[in-house]
């Protein structure tokens, strides 16, 4: 007889736009084959009923609990005066805990498995049912890495900083076991029995991301949820700071921005040679469309899916050395790292130049997600813990 597993997530994990939908989404996929779960999101886009149905098909016992606007501005508001962190308050709501309550008492599972300090407040108090929680990524590291570039919000991100830090120690005493995307966030988080925080890497579907010969309309290709401030700046610092470099030497070299969600700062770079587009239905194809993956991640934090993605397309990849700390590619074998806007540049030229080269890192690049990232290798090491008791 399977255990029963009962799974709260601060968002719908579907569709797949996110990196924290995209982890849970695979791990359900997953544990769904040793488990029996019930999986409860909330919902503060209104639009999580939508997705119902294709949930269902990876978890039949789905409940979508949807958020209301005004009081979770009015939760903000009122977490101006208090302690936890600004995102703890957004996604916290009183009807909310009642329903989890309600189905926490009706399927009476062995195990909770709870994705993100955001949703810790709904089953912090469940003492007689083991708890495992997904830290994902180090948030408190994420937001102090944005504090330079905030602008006049610098005082509300030093505060969000310090409560994250705070809260992301408080937290673990209130779970049985512990999970947490790489090693360098991992580092992260300051409580004294950290090291007991259990890897759980993200994984790649190599079959559905697999290499096609195809033809390429763009030289340079960058993707992600595009009104998530890392993946802005990126961007930016891509058109603004490293294309302006590659075009004295190539001047009709294209790039192709791909995501959900671009802001009015992203759109307003589009030009002849910089397509933005938007929501893409099957991100493969525009893997498929250019000739060189760049990530030059400035800010944020956690595994970068979108590389692994690029790299199981066997793009060759360009990225920082924050990007790599999680990654932990090899520089030069299976990605290039890069430091300023000269090295990007550089980089692209000399893969553009060099077809050996080029082909060198995309077979490397592929060869290294496949043996290292593996979604069931993954949350067979995740179902150790959920089937752990406290």
């Amino acid at each position: 007889m399977k255990k029963k597993l009962f799974v709260i997530s601060s968002r719908v994990p579907y569709p797949l736009d996110k990196g924290d939908k995209l982890r849970l989404y695979h791990q359900l996929k997953e544990l769904s084959k040793e488990f029996e779960i019930c999986l409860c999101s909330l919902d503060d886009s209104g639009k999580g009923h939508l997705y119902l149905n294709e949930l269902k098909k990876v978890v039949q016992n789905t409940h979508i609990i949807k958020l209301t606007k005004w009081r979770i501005y009015l939760n903000l508001l009122l977490g101006a005066f208090g302690r936890k962190p600004y995102q703890v308050h957004y996604f916290y709501q009183k009807a909310a805990k009642k329903k989890v309550d309600q189905l926490i008492k009706s399927f009476q599972p062995d195990h909770i498995y709870c994705q993100l300090i955001r949703a810790a407040e709904y089953v912090k108090g469940y003492h007689e049912i083991p708890k495992t929680i997904d830290y994902q990524d180090a948030f408190s590291k994420g937001i102090e890495r944005r504090i330079d570039k905030a602008g006049w919000l610098k005082g509300l991100f030093r505060s969000e900083h310090k409560r994250l830090l705070k809260y992301e120690n408080l937290t673990f005493d209130y779970f049985d076991h512990h999970t947490i995307i790489s090693e360098e966030d991992r580092n992260f988080i300051f409580h004294e029995k950290r090291k007991q925080i259990k890897i759980i890497p993200n994984g790649i579907d190599t079959h559905y991301f697999t290499p096609k010969d195809e033809e390429r309309s763009y030289e340079l290709l960058f993707v992600g949820n595009m009104s998530y401030a890392p993946n802005i700046d990126s961007a930016k610092y891509i058109v603004e700071e490293i294309m302006p470099l590659i075009w004295k030497e190539r001047p009709r070299v294209k790039v192709l921005i791909a995501g959900s969600n671009p802001t009015h700062e992203v759109k307003k770079l589009t030009s002849d040679l910089i397509t933005i587009s938007g929501w893409v239905d099957d991100i493969r194809t525009a893997y498929l469309d250019a000739k060189i993956f760049i990530a030059p991640m400035r800010i944020g934090s956690g595994l970068q899916n979108k590389l692994l993605e690029a790299m199981s397309m066997e793009l060759p990849c360009i990225t920082s050395s924050l990007a790599n700390k999680s990654l932990n590619a090899q520089h030069e074998k299976e990605v290039i790292v890069c430091s300023s806007s000269s090295s990007y540049a550089k980089a692209v030229l000399e893969l553009l130049d060099n077809q050996m080269g080029y082909e060198r890192l995309s077979k490397s690049g592929r060869s290294f997600v496949e043996s290292k990232f593996s979604w069931k290798k993954s949350v067979e090491e995740l179902a150790v813990l959920l089937n752990s008791s406290h």
